[in-house]
Formats: structure tokens, C-alpha cells, sequence
């Protein structure tokens, strides 16, 4: 099962901006491994307070989205999906610009993580 983990500042969240998002990256899962994926697509938004994020030593003033995808390992080079961590990674960004705008394109984060087979389960089941 897809997935996201989107880190963002909490003011970027509102009644208009999560809805959105949640559809965008949804849509970025389907655009690389089809419509079957769908509604396997998992989505947290983990709101940041003001103040709680930083680089470099000092407080972000200017945040874009941190996104991590957590996927089956072996998704991330099926044949059947070619270039899918270069294709996910474009179509993530391309997402959160389309709820953001693109000045944030330079500032989003993405990261793909791949989960080896028997590490995740549901329901006390390994899958």
C-alpha cells in the first residue's frame, strides 16, 4: 500500500489546501502504477507549527512540503514500471505545486522509501 507522510508548516493547511492535496498526490501514485493503486493510496498531512521547523541552525521561514512515500521496494523497479522513483519523484513535486504554486517547486522535499518484502503487515499479518 502507498504510503505519504507529508511534513508541512500548519498554516499551509486549511479546509481548501489538505482536500487538494490529498487528490494531487493520490493522482501522482496513478499516474505511474495505474488506476489499481487507487484506493491503496494512504495520505497523513502532519501539521507544523509556526516556529518548529528549521535548517541550517536557525528557524525555515520560507517551508515547502517534506513528502516521503513509503512503497513496496520491489515496486520501485518492476518492469512493468519503468523509471518509477524518477517518474513518482516529478509527478510528487508536480503536486504539491499544482495546491502550492510553483515557487515552492524548488523547496519541495520528496523521499521514497522502499519497504522490503515481509517488513509491513495488516491486521497482524505480514504482506
Amino acid at each position: 500500500m502507498p504510503h505519504y507522510q507529508v511534513h508541512l508548516d500548519e498554516d499551509q493547511l486549511d479546509s481548501t489546501t489538505g482536500p487538494r492535496l490529498i487528490a494531487e498526490l493520490t493522482e501522482a501514485v496513478v499516474s505511474v502504477y495505474g488506476e489499481f493503486f487507487r484506493p491503496l493510496v494512504a495520505i497523513d498531512l502532519l501539521g507544523i507549527p509556526s516556529g518548529r521547523r528549521g535548517l541550517g541552525g536557525v528557524v525555515a521561514t520560507e517551508n515547502a512540503p517534506s513528502v516521503t512515500l513509503h512503497l513496496r521496494e520491489a515496486a520501485f523497479s518492476h518492469p512493468d514500471h519503468p523509471r518509477a522513483p524518477e517518474r513518482m519523484i516529478a509527478a510528487i513535486t508536480d503536486a504539491v505545486t499544482a495546491v502550492y504554486g510553483e515557487e515552492v517547486r524548488p523547496r519541495v522535499g520528496v523521499r521514497l522509501v522502499g519497504i522490503p518484502a515481509g517488513r509491513s503487515g495488516q491486521g497482524g499479518e505480514v504482506r
